[in-house]
C-alpha cells in the first residue's frame, strides 16, 4: 500500500471522528479542518510542522482581531481598508521569524476568525485541535503504511512481542 492511500485511510477515519469531537465539544468543525489543512500544507513535518502550524494560525487570529478592532474604531470605511492593507503587510513580514515563516498558515487563521465573526475564543481551540488531528492523520497514515509493508517474517516476530 502506498503512503498516500494509507494517509487517505487514516484521514478518512479521523475526519469522521473529528466531526463527532467538534460537535461534542461545541467547536467549529470547519475551522478544525482549516487547522488540519494548515498542518498538511506546512513546509515542515512532525513536531516542527505542528508548532509552525499552530503558531501561524494563532498569529492569524491575532491579526484578524487587530483588523476588526481598528476598523470598527474608525468611522471612515476607507480607513478600514488601509488598516487591512497595513496588517496584511505585517502578516507577511512576520515570516522573517522562522517560527512564523508559513504565511498561508497566518492567513488561514485570519480567515477563520473573520468567518467566525471575530469569535476568537471559539476559533482558537478549533484550529488547535484541528492541527492536532492533521498531525495525527499524517502520522497514523505513515505508521499504517510501514506496518503493512513489513515482510511477513517481521510481522510474525512483531506479533510475538
Amino acid at each position: 500500500m502506498s503512503v498516500l492511500v494509507a494517509i487517505a485511510i487514516t484521514t478518512g477515519i479521523l475526519s469522521g471522528i473529528w466531526g463527532w469531537v467538534a460537535v461534542s465539544l461545541g467547536l467549529l468543525s470547519w475551522a478544525g479542518f482549516l487547522g488540519c489543512t494548515t498542518y498538511f500544507a506546512s513546509p515542515k513535518d512532525g513536531i516542527k510542522g505542528l508548532g509552525l502550524s499552530i503558531a501561524t494560525n494563532l498569529s492569524g487570529v491575532f491579526w484578524a482581531m487587530v483588523i476588526i478592532h481598528l476598523s470598527t474604531m474608525v468611522g471612515i470605511e476607507i480607513l478600514g481598508y488601509v488598516v487591512t492593507a497595513v496588517v496584511a503587510f505585517l502578516m507577511c513580514v512576520q515570516a522573517k521569524k522562522s517560527w512564523l515563516s508559513f504565511i498561508p498558515g497566518t492567513f488561514i487563521g485570519s480567515c477563520a476568525t473573520f468567518a467566525a465573526n471575530g469569535d476568537w475564543q471559539l476559533v482558537i481551540p478549533s484550529l488547535i485541535v484541528g492541527v492536532l488531528f492533521g498531525y495525527s492523520m499524517k502520522a497514523s497514515g505513515v505508521w499504517l503504511q510501514k506496518k503493512l509493508s513489513q515482510p511477513k517474517e517481521d510481522f510474525a516476530v512483531a506479533e510475538l512481542d
